[in-house]
C-alpha cells in the first residue's frame, strides 16, 4: 500500500525545542483578546503546576472547563475545581471518604477511583458500574478505605481524561509508615495534546503510523548496508515491508501532537520540588498519561523503589524505571547538591518532560539530551524465536503471511533458532468455542503447563483470524527481567518486573482453581485494538465465580507495550517459575511476552478491565468482568 506522507500538524512549524519544552508560563492564560474571552465564556484561569491539597473524610468536586495554553494556541480543558491536574486528595486509611462530585459540563462525566478497592457502584465506569453524572447533576461517591499508599483518580468518560480530569491520591496509613522520609512530593506526569482527542482517533484510524516520524530513512538504510552488508540490509526492510509493519511503532502519538507535562507544567516551566541537603525525599511518581510511557531518571541521583501501584516493596535501587498510564512509584532520593533535573523522557524519544528538585525556587540543573530512539528488534515481534540467531533465516518464508500474521509462515526455516522448533503446531483447537474467544474456557487442563519456557503449542482464539488482526505470536517469552526497547543496555540500572516483590508475600495463599487465557490483539495499520481479536463493542462478559482464586494469563500479541488495569481486584503476578512476585493493579505487558497472574474474585459486581491507554482503549481493547 503506497501512501503520501502526513501533513504536518500545524504545531509543528514551531521551532523544535521551543515545541518540545512548551510554553515557560503554560497552563494559565494571560492577555486574552476580548473576541477570545467571547469565545471562552469568561472562564475563570486554570490553575497548574501546584495543585491544591485537600485533606479530610468530606470533599467537593466541580468538573467544568478552564482555559489552558501549554503551546501558545489557547484551548479548553475539562478540569476539576479549575485545576489541571485536580487537586490533590489527602485522605487516611481505615476512614469513610464522601465526596460530592458536581457537574457542570454539557455533557456526561465520571470519576474512577484508581487502584482503590471498593464496591463496584463507586468504582466510576460508566455503562458498567453506574450511568454516569449527567450535565447539572451531582453524584455522591462514598466508600471506606482499606489501604493506604499512592493512587489517582481519573474521569472514565469519553476523552476527559485526556483533556485534563486527572489527580493524586495519598493514602496515610493507620499505623506508623514503614517508609521513612522527611519530604514528601507527588510527582504526576501527564501529556496534553491542542487537538480534539477524537479528531487525533480519526487520524489514526485512517493512518495508524500518522503520528510516527521516526520512520525508517535512507540513512538508517546505509547503515544497515554498513553493519549487515547490501543484501542483509534489503532483506531487512523486505521483512518490515512484507510484514506492513514499522520497526520504530514505539508510541501511536509524539511529540508532534503531545506536550508533556509534569504537575501541569511544561519542561519550559520548570516545576520544582523543594528539599533542604540531607533529606530524605520520597518522589510518588503517578503516570496519568492519557497515551504516553514515560522512562524517568533524576541524573546524580539513585533512586529506591519502595512502593508500586500503592503496595510496598522490598526496597531496589536503580537509576532508571519505565512506567505506563495507570502506574505509580514511589522513591526515596537523598540529595546533597542544589539542583537535580527530575527527566522523564518518551518512550518514542521526541519529547520529555522535566522538572527540578532544589534548595530553593529559581535553580535548575543541566537538562539532559533525550536517547536516540531505537527500532523494535525481532524479540519485539516474535517473543522466544526472535531472540535467537538471526543469521540464515529465510525471510522470504514471510512473503505469504496474511496481514502479518505469523501462523502462515513456514516454520521449518527456523527449526535451527533458539526458542525451538514450531513444528507440530495444532492451529485448529479452538473451533466450537462459544463466540469463538477464550474468554470462558477453563484451562484446568494446562495446571501443570511450565510457563517458564516459550510454548511450541500456543493456541490462538478463532476470533484471532480476521483483518482486525496483523500479527499472531507463537512462542511468545515469559521472562519478567526486560526493561524494554530503547532501555537495554543503556549503561544505567533500570528496573524491570522481575526486580519488585511485595512485602508479606501474597494475600490470597491459594493457588489457581482455573486458568483463562486472553490474547491482546490489535492491528496498527487500522488502528484496531481487541481482546482475542474481539472489540469491546462485538465482546460478551468474563465471568468469576466469587470467591474463586483464578489464574490470569495475557498473552501480547502486538509489537506495543500495553498498560492493562482490572477495576476492583488486586493482580498479583508470578515469576516465570509460577512463585509470586508483586501484587500490582496496572500491569505492563510487553510485545510478544505471556505473563501470568492470581486474582481473588472477592469484590461482587460488574467491573471494567482494560489498555490503559486511552486510545487503546476506546478502539476495544476493553472487557467487561462479573464477579458473581
Amino acid at each position: 500500500m503506497n501512501r503520501q506522507p502526513p501533513a504536518a500538524p500545524a504545531i509543528a512549524s514551531l521551532p523544535r525545542r521551543r515545541f518540545v519544552q512548551g510554553l515557560a508560563g503554560g497552563g494559565v492564560l494571560l492577555g486574552l483578546s476580548p473576541l477570545l474571552n467571547t469565545v471562552l465564556a469568561q472562564p475563570r484561569a486554570t490553575q497548574t503546576g501546584a495543585p491544591k491539597v485537600l485533606s479530610g473524610t468530606v470533599f467537593n468536586l466541580e468538573i467544568g472547563e478552564s482555559p489552558v495554553n501549554f503551546t501558545g494556541s489557547p484551548r479548553m480543558a475539562t478540569t476539576v475545581n479549575g485545576s489541571l491536574p485536580a487537586p490533590t486528595l489527602h485522605w487516611r486509611e481505615g476512614d469513610t471518604i464522601t465526596i460530592h462530585v458536581k457537574n457542570h459540563l454539557k455533557e456526561a462525566t465520571s470519576i474512577h477511583w484508581h487502584g482503590i478497592i471498593l464496591p463496584f457502584e463507586m468504582d466510576g465506569v460508566p455503562g458498567i458500574s453506574f450511568a454516569g453524572i449527567a450535565p447539572g447533576e451531582t453524584f455522591t461517591y462514598q466508600f471506606k478505605l482499606e489501604q493506604n499508599g499512592t493512587y489517582w483518580y481519573h474521569s472514565h468518560s469519553g476523552m476527559q481524561e485526556a483533556t485534563g480530569v486527572y489527580g493524586a491520591i495519598v493514602i496515610e496509613p493507620a499505623q506508623s509508615d514503614p517508609v521513612r522520609s522527611d519530604r514528601d512530593h507527588v510527582i504526576q506526569l501527564s501529556d496534553w495534546t491542542d487537538e480534539d482527542p477524537m479528531r487525533v482517533l480519526a487520524k489514526l484510524k485512517m493512518q495508524g503510523d500518522y503520528y510516527n516520524y521516526n520512520q525508517p530513512t535512507v540513512v538508517d538504510f546505509l547503515q544497515d548496508v554498513s553493519a549487515d552488508s547490501l543484501k542483509g540490509a534489503l532483506e531487512k526492510r523486505k521483512m518490515w515491508n512484507e510484514m506492513r509493519m514499522s520497526p520504530t511503532d514505539l508510541a501511536d502519538l509524539s511529540a508532534n501532537v503531545l506536550t508533556y507535562l509534569m504537575n501541569g507544567t511544561t519542561p519550559a516551566g520548570n516545576w520544582t520540588g523543594l528539599f533542604r541537603p540531607g533529606e530524605r525525599v520520597r518522589l510518588r511518581f503517578i503516570n496519568g498519561a492519557a497515551n504516553t510511557f514515560y522512562d524517568v531518571r533524576i541524573p546524580g541521583l539513585k533512586l529506591t523503589v519502595v512502593q508500586a501501584d500503592g503496595v510496598n516493596l522490598e526496597p531496589v535501587t536503580v537509576d532508571e524505571f519505565r512506567f505506563g498510564p495507570g502506574e505509580t512509584y514511589d522513591v526515596i532520593v537523598e540529595p546533597k547538591d542544589e539542583a537535580y533535573t527530575v527527566f522523564a523522557q518518551a518512550m518514542d524519544r521526541t519529547g520529555y518532560a522535566r522538572g527540578t528538585l532544589a534548595t530553593r525556587t529559581g535553580l535548575a540543573a543541566e537538562v539532559p539530551e533525550v536517547d536516540e530512539p531505537e527500532w523494535l528488534a525481532m524479540a519485539d515481534m516474535m517473543g522466544a524465536m526472535g531472540s535467537g540467531d538471526m543469521a540464515g533465516m529465510d525471510h522470504g518464508a514471510m512473503a505469504g503471511m496474511a496481514g502479518g500474521s505469523m501462523t502462515d509462515m513456514d516454520h521449518s526455516a527456523m527449526a535451527g533458532m533458539a526458542g525451538g522448533s514450531m513444528a507440530g503446531m495444532d492451529h485448529s483447537a479452538m473451533t466450537g468455542m462459544a463466540g469463538g474467544g477464550m474468554a470462558g474456557m477453563d484451562h484446568s487442563a494446562m495446571a501443570g503447563m511450565d510457563l517458564n519456557k516459550a510454548s511450541s503449542t500456543v493456541k490462538h482464539a478463532q476470533t484471532e483470524y480476521g483483518a482486525s488482526i496483523d500479527m499472531r505470536v507463537d512462542t511468545p517469552r515469559t521472562n519478567l527481567d526486560d526493561p524494554g526497547i530503547g532501555l537495554r543496555n543503556n549503561g544505567r540500572r533500570v528496573l524491570t518486573l522481575a526486580d519488585l516483590r511485595t512485602l508479606g508475600g501474597p494475600m490470597d495463599p491459594r493457588g489457581a482453581e482455573r486458568e483463562i487465557e486472553l490474547h491482546l490483539t490489535g492491528n496498527m495499520e487500522r488502528y484496531a485494538w481487541s481482546f482475542d481479536g474481539v472489540e469491546y463493542g462485538k465482546s460478551t462478559p468474563i465471568h468469576f465465580r466469587y470467591g474463586e482464586r483464578v489464574r490470569v494469563i495475557l498473552h501480547n500479541d502486538t509489537m506495543m507495550t500495553h498498560p492493562m488495569h482490572l477495576h476492583g481486584m488486586w493482580s498479583e503476578l508470578e515469576a516465570p517459575d509460577g512463585s509470586f512476585q508483586v501484587r500490582r493493579h496496572t500491569i505492563p505487558v510487553q510485545p510478544a511476552q505471556r505473563i501470568s497472574f492470581l486474582v481473588t474474585a472477592d469484590a461482587l459486581g460488574r467491573w471494567a478491565w482494560h489498555c490503559h491507554l486511552m486510545l487503546h482503549m476506546d478502539a476495544g481493547m476493553f472487557r467487561e468482568v462479573v464477579v458473581a
